[in-house]
């Protein structure tokens, strides 16, 4: 097996677990990067947090399209 497909494959199950992430708790995600940008001095507040929600979701599911795009291009 060589080096590239395996990384290839790890990239792609980490792309997977960070799109699952997103579509399946968007507020705890967007809590942990209003902590971070609370550390770096950065207060973050979203204006609609439903809006927020949607589109973290969404976000989750083009991390996951994109990369499976790439996966299946690359293995032709």
């Amino acid at each position: 097996m060589s080096l590239f497909i395996v990384l290839e494959t790890v990239i792609f199950l980490a792309s997977i677990a960070l799109g699952l992430l997103l579509i399946l708790r968007p507020a705890q995600v967007i809590e942990l990067q209003k902590r971070f940008y609370f550390k770096i001095n950065w207060r973050m507040k979203p204006v609609n947090m439903a809006l927020e929600i949607r589109n973290t979701r969404m976000m989750g599911f083009m991390v996951m399209g994109v990369v499976t795009v790439f996966v299946v291009y690359a293995f032709k």
